[in-house]
């Protein structure tokens, strides 16, 4: 009788299935649902592979006058096009990956750059700031490669002045796992696991990565401190955070269940087991321990405890929040969105505002001014899961905001001229604009709508 390998069979059912991101364990099958007229998503899909190909650096290739070639011997995917962002985020990279538009090669060069910039001795930067064992870059440099693992520099020796925290961000360990399960799963490359990368096996880099943010024994939540802070997630890296952290948690949540498959191909099924577990658990404590009076999700239980929409949208899209606990959230933003506290042209708030902190400030504690940037400014990274959220409560209003969204990029889009920038990373009702050929603007949304249509 043929004997069939249970590992093969396992990876052979994910490509057949397409290579679809399975969310956290308990979370139910998406429906199908039509958010775009074909029109719209042609053009979407469209957009978006040519803004994936704007933000390729060729080995060789110099993006910016400051700064040197491409010298990591392979193609590195950065935030975008044009001068923004002149080298390779972890987050950007891995929260494009299910686009479909990099290929195998592409990602094993880049998943293999990451891995060998972990850190691999705990060190305290000039600034006062430490990099421990296990962790993941921010971003790293692409002309000599040096990992930098804090916002707000290019520099190496510059880098972590305790601005952006004691720490380094949080969520690109979890993105560092998210990068390997998806190459793993879509390729069939079992065998990446037990690739020696800088005298580590891969798998042993996963797991310090996964256990490297500070978090409880008992519930795995991911939580920080005023003495020993750092930022949740790299899309807030200017606003500070503290207590238990929502959409940290929420990432961490997924790259338990990754975790687990990835264990599972490794074969070892106790570990897998005990992954699994600790997504059930985050998953059981999120809504005890973030859900607010409205139906809401705090970003966090200490410093900017508002409600945070981004987290909300995607803790419904993973099946996180369910039953009539996710009904309860879905309502919220649909209301907010309707009374035109939610969105601008497509493009969503990570906080409502009328869940503004001050008059000053929309989140408690933020280093740029109020409606610019990360602090009041409206993004499109986050429209597919919100669109998503909004759509089990009133169908026609997700079609609306889906379709607000696309006509912005129509209206300026790139690739008109120099004069025209969308996607842009944020924008503003004032005029405000920031940073044009954003990718994680298209790739996120499309993402949504392609698996769901």
């Amino acid at each position: 009788m043929l004997r069939i390998n249970p590992v093969i069979l396992f990876i052979f059912l994910m490509i057949l299935s397409g290579g679809c991101i399975r969310k956290p364990s308990g979370t139910g099958d998406h429906g199908k649902f039509t958010f775009l007229s074909e029109e719209h998503f042609k053009f979407l899909e469209k957009l978006t592979k040519d803004v994936i190909d704007s933000s390729r650096i060729s080995p060789g290739e110099k993006v910016v006058e400051n700064t040197g070639p491409n010298n990591t011997g392979g193609i590195l995917i950065r935030p975008g096009g044009r001068s923004c962002y002149p080298a390779f985020w972890i987050r950007d990279y891995a929260m494009s990956l299910e686009t479909g538009f990099i290929t195998p090669e592409e990602q094993k060069h880049m998943l293999k750059l990451v891995a060998s910039t972990q850190c691999d001795q705990t060190w305290i930067t000039k600034g006062g700031s430490i990099i421990p064992y296990g962790a993941i870059a921010d971003h790293i440099r692409i002309d000599d490669g040096l990992p930098v693992y804090f916002p707000g520099t290019l520099g190496y020796d510059d880098q972590g002045n305790k601005k952006f925290g004691i720490f380094p961000p949080y969520d690109d360990q979890y993105y560092f796992i998210h990068i390997v399960w998806y190459y793993a799963m879509t390729t069939g490359d079992k065998n990446i696991l037990k690739e020696q990368i800088n005298y580590r096996v891969l798998s042993d880099r996963l797991i310090s990565a996964f256990h490297l943010p500070p978090s409880h024994e008992d519930n795995h939540l991911v939580y920080t401190t005023d003495d020993f802070r750092g930022v949740d997630f790299g899309f807030r890296d200017v606003i500070t955070m503290t207590g238990d952290l929502c959409f940290t948690s929420i990432l961490k949540c997924r790259a338990a269940s990754e975790m687990a498959d990835l264990m599972k191909i490794s074969g070892n099924l106790k570990a897998a087991s005990r992954y699994t577990k600790i997504a059930e658990s985050i998953k059981s404590a999120i809504p005890s321990i973030f859900l607010n009076e409205k139906g809401m999700l705090r970003a966090s239980t200490g410093k900017s405890s508002q409600p945070d929409v981004w987290a909300s949208g995607l803790a419904v899209y993973y099946g996180i929040l369910e039953g009539e606990t996710a009904g309860k959230a879905c309502r919220v933003l649909t209301e907010a969105y309707q009374k035109g506290e939610l969105a601008f042209r497509g493009n969503i708030r990570h906080i409502l505002t009328t869940d503004d902190f001050s008059d000053s400030t929309a989140w408690e504690q933020s280093l740029v001014a109020k409606n610019t940037y990360q602090n009041g400014a409206y993004w499109g990274t986050p429209t597919g899961w919100i669109c998503y959220a909004i759509s089990r409560t009133d169908p026609e209003a997700a079609r609306k905001l889906a379709a607000e969204y696309v006509l912005e990029l129509i209206e300026n889009d790139f690739r008109k001229g120099p004069e025209y920038g969308s996607p842009y990373e944020c924008l503003h009702p004032s005029g405000f604009r920031q940073n044009p050929v954003y990718m994680a603007t298209v790739a996120c949304p499309y993402i949504v709508f392609k698996k769901l249509k």
